[in-house]
C-alpha cells in the first residue's frame, strides 16, 4: 500500500512539473506576426501561432527554458525565459530579415502591398542587408542584387549605369520615394550621389513597367525608400576608412517633436589618394585605377501630423562633387589642357520632393517634385556643359471598391528642359502629359488579375500607349506563380546617355532622326516557401523573354574612328532564366544564392547577328550570414560571379581578348555591437583581389586618334582593408 501511494506521489509530482503553460503574442514590435513556430529547445514541446499571433505551449517544465521562434521574413529569436508560475505570459519581438516575403511594397503598384500579395513581382533589398558590406553609396549596393549589374563606361573618370538583365543602363528607370527625379543627365554622375545611410529599402521590378511610371522603364524600375524621421534615432553616426585611404562619414540627426517629425543626414566622402596598379602585369597604365573625388550629400525630411492623419511630407537633397581622374601629373591647372591629360567633373545638384493627400473621404494624394542637375566637365580638351531641369507631379486617385476590386487612376504631368551650351548645343525643352489606370480584380482567392494602361503624349511623336498585364495565380498556400506581360518605350538623349560619345577620340555619327525604341516583354514567376526541419526558406525561378523595335545601337566596327548612331532595322532579343534561393537556419546561419544566365542579340534586316556588348552570359550572387549570439556579433560573406562578356574590338597593335574572362568578386565583414549605442566593423573587399587589365587603350597617346576608355569589363580597384565604427543615441 505505501509503494502505491509512493508511486502516486511520483507521477503527481511529474505531472505538476509539466503542468505548467506559456501563453503569449509574437509581434515584430509594430504588428503581430501571424503563424510563427514557437517550441521549447530540448524537449519536444511546441507549437504554431494563429492568425492573430497567438500561441499557447502546455506542459512547459518549470525552471530555466530556452525558447525558440521563427517565422518567414524574421529573423530565428532564441530567448531565455524562466517558467515560475502555472501560466506564463511571454511576448517575443522578432526581428526582420534582409528578405522577407511579408516586406511592404508600393513600386509594382503604386500602392503599399506585402510582397506575397503584390501581382507584380519585387526584389527587396532592406536596410539590414546594407550593413553586410561598408558601401558608399548606391551604386556599390545594386552588385549584390540577383539579375543586376554596375556598368563601368569609363575607364578614366569611372562613369557608371545600371544594366537589368543585361540591357544597357538608360532602359533602366530610378525611382526615389517613387518619383523619377533621375533621369538622363542626372544618372551619369548623379547616382554616386545617393548614400546608403538615407536609404530604408530598395525595390527592384525586372521588366516593362511603362503603364506607371512612363518612358525609361524598358528594362526595369529601382525604386529607392528614403527614411523616414521615424527610422532614425535621435543621432546617428558612421565612419569608415579603408586601406586606399577612401574616408566616409554618415550624419543623421531626428529630433522628435510633438507634431512634427524631422530628419537631417548628410555624406561627406573623400578620396584623394592616387593608385595606379591596373595594367599589363600589374605595372600600371599611367592613369588613376579609380577617379579621385570629394563629395558632399545633404538630405533632410520633414513630416507633418495632420489632425486628418492624412500625409503630407517634404524633403530635400543637396549633392556636390568634384570628381577627376587622368595622369598623375595631372591637377585642376591642367583642366581643358591638351598636353596632360585629365577628366574633370563638377557636379552639383538639388532635389526636392513632396506628397500631399488631400483630407477628402476618397483616398486622393499629389505627388511632386522638382530636380536641377549642373555638369561642368572637361574630358581632356573636349568640354561638356550641360543643365537638366525636370518638374514632375502624378495625380493620384486610389479606390478601393470592393474587398475584390482595387482601382488607381492617375495624371502625370512632367516638363523637362536640357541645355548643352557645349557639345551638342541643345536647348531643348520637353512637356509630356499621360493618364494611366490599372485596376486590380481576385477573381478567387488563388487568382487575380491585373490590367493597366497608360497614354503619353510626345510633341514628336505623337501619343504613346503602353498595356501591361499581370496574373497572379496561387495553386498551393505556399506556391506562388505570376505572369506578367507589357510594353515599354524610351525616348533618346544621346550625349548624356552614351558616355562613349564624350571620352575618347571617335567622332559621333547620327545618320538619321532616332525614334522612340519600343519593347514587348513577358516575364513568368514561381516563388515557393519551403519547410526544412523546424526552419523556412523560399525559392524562385523567373523566365523573360523581350523583343525590341527601334532599338539604337552604337556601330564601333564600322569605322574604327566613329561612333555611328541609328535606329536598328531589325530586331532585339534579350531572354533568360534566374533562380534566387534563401535559406535560415536554426543556428543563425542565413544563405542565399541566386542566378542569371542571360542571351542578348540583335538581327538586322540581312538577317545579320550581333551580341550585345558587356552582357554577362553568367552572373551570380550569393550572401553568408552568421550570428555569433555568445559576443553580440555577426559574420558575412557576400559575392557576385560574372560571366564572359563580350567586349568592344581593336585592330592591331592595340588588339584586346574579344571575350571577358570569369572572375568573381567576394566581401568578408565582421561586425560587433557592445551595447545598443556603439558597434564597429571590419572587413575586406575584393578578398581575390581579382582587377582587369587596363580599360584604356593607346594610354600612351591620350590625345591620339586611338585612345578610348571605354575597355570596362571588371573592377579596377584590388583588396582593401575596412574598418569602421557606428555610433547611435
Amino acid at each position: 500500500m505505501k509503494i502505491c501511494i509512493l508511486l502516486l506521489s511520483f507521477l503527481l509530482l511529474v505531472q505538476t512539473s509539466f503542468s505548467q503553460t506559456i501563453k503569449g503574442e509574437i509581434t515584430n514590435g509594430i504588428e503581430v506576426i501571424p503563424f510563427a513556430n514557437i517550441y521549447v529547445k530540448g524537449n519536444g514541446v511546441g507549437t504554431a501561432a494563429d492568425a492573430y499571433g497567438q500561441f499557447t505551449l502546455n506542459d512547459v517544465p518549470k525552471g530555466k527554458q530556452e525558447i525558440v521562434v521563427s517565422a518567414i521574413g524574421y529573423i530565428k529569436h532564441k530567448e531565455s525565459f524562466t517558467v515560475k508560475a502555472e501560466t506564463n505570459f511571454y511576448n517575443p519581438i522578432l526581428e526582420k530579415s534582409s528578405y522577407e516575403l511579408d516586406q511592404v511594397v508600393v513600386t509594382g503598384t503604386m500602392k503599399e502591398s506585402f510582397i506575397q500579395a503584390s501581382p507584380v513581382k519585387v526584389d527587396v533589398i532592406t536596410q539590414r542587408f546594407l550593413e553586410k558590406v561598408a558601401t558608399t553609396n548606391f551604386m556599390e549596393v545594386i552588385e549584390n542584387i540577383n539579375g543586376v549589374h554596375k556598368q563601368v563606361n569609363c575607364g578614366v573618370c569611372g562613369t557608371n549605369d545600371i544594366h537589368i538583365n543585361g540591357m544597357e543602363g538608360p532602359y533602366t528607370l530610378i525611382l526615389i520615394d517613387g518619383m523619377p527625379i533621375m533621369s538622363s543627365l542626372s544618372t551619369v554622375y548623379g547616382l554616386n550621389g545617393i548614400p546608403t545611410s538615407l536609404i530604408k529599402q530598395i525595390e527592384v521590378i525586372k521588366g516593362p513597367s511603362s503603364t506607371l511610371y512612363g518612358t525609361e522603364a524598358v528594362a526595369g524600375v529601382i525604386n529607392i525608400i528614403t527614411k523616414k524621421p521615424t527610422d532614425v534615432s535621435l543621432i546617428e553616426l558612421d565612419v569608415f576608412f579603408n586601406s586606399d585611404l577612401e574616408k566616409n562619414l554618415d550624419f543623421a540627426y531626428a529630433p522628435k517633436i510633438k507634431n512634427v517629425d524631422m530628419l537631417f543626414s548628410g555624406n561627406l566622402y573623400s578620396m584623394t589618394n592616387f593608385i595606379d596598379e591596373v595594367g599589363y602585369s600589374n605595372e600600371g597604365d599611367g592613369f588613376s585605377d579609380i577617379p579621385l573625388s570629394e563629395r558632399l550629400s545633404l538630405f533632410s525630411r520633414l513630416s507633418i501630423k495632420r489632425k486628418s492623419g492624412k500625409l503630407l511630407d517634404f524633403s530635400a537633397k543637396y549633392y556636390n562633387e568634384d570628381r577627376n581622374g587622368g595622369v598623375k601629373e595631372w591637377t585642376t591647372a591642367y583642366r581643358g589642357s591638351d598636353s596632360v591629360y585629365g577628366e574633370s567633373i563638377y557636379t552639383k545638384r538639388i532635389e526636392l520632393m513632396g506628397k500631399y493627400q488631400f483630407p477628402f473621404k476618397e483616398n486622393i494624394r499629389v505627388d511632386a517634385s522638382y530636380n536641377y542637375h549642373h555638369q561642368d566637365s572637361y574630358y581632356g580638351d573636349t568640354k561638356y556643359e550641360a543643365w537638366q531641369e525636370v518638374y514632375f507631379a502624378n495625380f493620384i486617385w486610389d479606390k478601393k471598391i470592393d474587398l475584390n476590386h482595387d482601382f488607381l487612376a492617375g495624371y502625370t504631368h512632367r516638363y523637362q528642359s536640357y541645355i548643352d551650351s557645349t557639345l551638342a548645343n541643345v536647348n531643348e525643352q520637353k512637356f509630356i502629359p499621360g493618364l494611366f489606370v490599372q485596376d486590380e480584380v481576385k477573381f478567387h482567392y488563388k487568382l487575380s488579375v491585373l490590367a493597366g494602361l497608360r497614354v503619353d503624349h510626345h510633341k514628336d511623336h505623337g501619343f504613346i500607349y503602353s498595356p501591361r498585364l499581370n496574373v497572379k495565380w496561387r495553386p498551393e498556400t505556399y506556391t506562388t506563380a505570376r505572369l506578367n506581360g507589357g510594353t515599354g518605350f524610351r525616348t533618346v538623349n544621346l550625349f548624356t546617355e552614351d558616355h562613349a560619345a564624350l571620352t575618347g577620340s571617335r567622332d559621333v555619327i547620327v545618320i538619321e532622326k532616332l525614334n522612340p525604341e519600343e519593347s514587348y516583354n513577358i516575364n513568368l514567376n514561381v516563388n515557393h516557401v519551403f519547410t526544412l526541419g523546424s526552419t523556412s526558406g523560399t525559392i524562385d525561378f523567373d523566365f523573360f523573354y523581350t523583343y525590341f523595335k527601334n532599338k539604337i545601337l552604337p556601330d564601333y566596327e564600322t569605322n574604327e574612328n566613329q561612333i555611328i548612331y541609328a535606329n536598328l532595322d531589325g530586331v532585339s532579343i534579350s531572354r533568360g532564366v534566374a533562380f534566387n534561393f534563401q535559406q535560415n537556419f536554426e543556428n543563425l546561419l542565413s544563405i542565399t544564392a541566386g542566378g542569371t544566365i542571360l542571351d542578348l542579340y540583335s538581327i538586322d534586316k540581312n538577317g545579320v547577328e550581333q551580341e550585345e556588348l558587356f552582357a554577362p552570359s553568367f552572373t551570380g550572387v550569393f550572401s553568408i550570414s552568421y550570428q555569433i549570439e555568445m559576443h553580440d556579433a555577426s559574420i558575412d560573406w557576400a559575392g557576385k560571379v560574372y560571366g564572359p562578356m563580350n567586349l568592344p574590338t581593336y585592330d592591331e597593335p592595340f588588339r584586346r581578348r574579344e571575350n571577358s574572362p570569369w572572375f568573381t568578386l567576394q566581401h568578408l565583414q565582421l561586425n560587433k555591437r557592445f551595447n545598443s549605442q556603439l558597434s564597429t566593423y571590419i572587413g575586406v573587399k575584393n578578398i581575390l583581389d581579382y582587377t582587369q587589365e587596363s580599360p584604356i587603350i593607346d594610354s600612351e597617346n591620350p590625345f591620339g586618334e586611338d585612345f578610348d576608355t571605354a575597355y570596362a569589363y571588371g573592377p579596377m580597384q584590388g583588396r582593401r582593408f575596412v574598418l569602421g565604427i557606428s555610433f547611435k543615441l
